[in-house]
C-alpha cells in the first residue's frame, strides 16, 4: 500500500491492542501509535499525522473515548470509529452526540476493521481539501485486501494456523485436544503449549472437522480422540477435569454403551 493509511489505536487492553495492531499492519496500514488513555493520544494527535483514530469507549484513565471523540471534532478534521464492547442503548445514545464515523462492537473479524475504516475514510468529509478524493482512491487501492483471509484464521484441510507472539504456528487438528473460551479470546490448548486466539467458541467450532470435534460444554470445544476418562459430571483431557453439558453427557454416555 503506498502511502499507507496513518491510524492511531486507543485501547486500554494491551492483548485486544496488539491483536489489533497485528490485523491492521497485514492489511498494510501504518500505525502511529498504540495508546490506553485519553492523555496520550491527545499527544500521539499533536505531533504526528493521523488519517483515522481507533477509539475504545472505556480508557484507562478518567477520561473516557468518548471525551477523546468530542477532542478530535473540536480540534481536528479526521474521522474516528469507537470499537468497543459496550452496545447497549445508553452507550449508544452517548456516543452518538460526538457523531463517530463507525461503531464497531467487540469482537470483530479483521474483514470487519477493513471495512469500517474504508468506508469511514471514503465517506468523510474533509471540506473540500481534495482529501475525499485521495481515500477513495485508497479504498480502490485495498479491494484486493478486503478477500485476503486472516491468516490466524486459515483452515488447510489437516490443520490451521493460530497466532503466538508474532508467528503464525501451524497446529495440526489431531494436535489440539481442547479449547477453552475467555471472554472474547479462546485458548487453545495442545499437548505442549497454548495459543490464545480472538473468536466466538460457536464460530471456531465451524472450522474444525465435526467428525472429532464437539462443543461440551458452553465454555469448553473438546477433541473426542483425546478423552483420557469420563464420569457424570466431567470428562478429563490432559489431565484437566472439563465439565461437560446434559446434552454431550448423554451423547459420550451412549457411544460408551454402543
Amino acid at each position: 500500500m503506498n502511502d499507507a493509511i496513518k491510524i492511531l489505536i486507543v485501547e486500554d487492553n494491551v492483548i485486544i491492542a496488539d491483536d489489533m495492531q497485528t490485523m491492521l499492519e497485514d492489511i498494510g496500514y501504518d500505525i502511529v501509535g498504540n495508546v490506553i488513555d485519553f492523555e496520550q493520544a491527545t499527544a500521539v494527535l499533536k505531533d504526528n499525522k493521523v488519517d483515522l483514530v481507533l477509539i475504545d469507549i472505556i480508557l484507562a484513565s478518567d477520561k473516557t473515548g468518548i471525551d477523546l471523540g468530542q477532542h478530535i471534532r473540536d480540534n481536528y478534521n479526521i474521522p474516528f470509529i469507537f470499537v468497543t464492547s459496550n452496545s447497549d442503548r445508553a452507550t449508544v445514545e452517548i456516543a452518538k452526540k460526538v457523531k463517530p464515523n463507525g461503531y464497531l462492537v467487540k469482537p470483530f473479524e479483521q474483514e470487519d476493521l477493513y471495512t469500517s475504516i474504508e468506508i469511514a475514510l471514503s465517506n468523510f468529509d474533509y471540506g473540500g481539501s481534495g482529501a475525499t478524493e485521495e481515500k477513495t482512491e485508497k479504498v480502490e487501492l485495498n479491494v484486493d485486501d478486503s478477500d485476503r483471509k486472516n491468516v490466524s484464521n486459515a483452515v488447510l484441510k489437516d490443520s490451521i494456523f493460530v497466532k503466538k507472539n508474532n508467528l503464525y504456528y501451524r497446529v495440526q487438528y489431531d494436535d489440539i485436544h481442547f479449547i477453552k473460551a475467555d471472554n472474547v479470546y479462546l485458548e487453545i490448548n495442545t499437548a505442549d503449549k497454548k495459543f490464545l486466539v480472538r473468536s466466538a467458541l460457536k464460530d471456531y467450532l465451524e472450522k474444525l472437522p465435526s467428525n472429532y470435534f464437539y462443543r461440551a460444554h458452553k465454555s469448553y470445544i473438546i477433541n473426542l480422540t483425546h478423552i483420557q476418562a469420563v464420569n457424570s459430571k466431567d470428562i478429563m483431557i490432559k489431565d484437566e477435569l472439563i465439565p461437560i453439558s446434559k446434552e454431550f453427557r448423554e451423547f459420550i454416555l451412549s457411544s460408551l454403551n454402543s
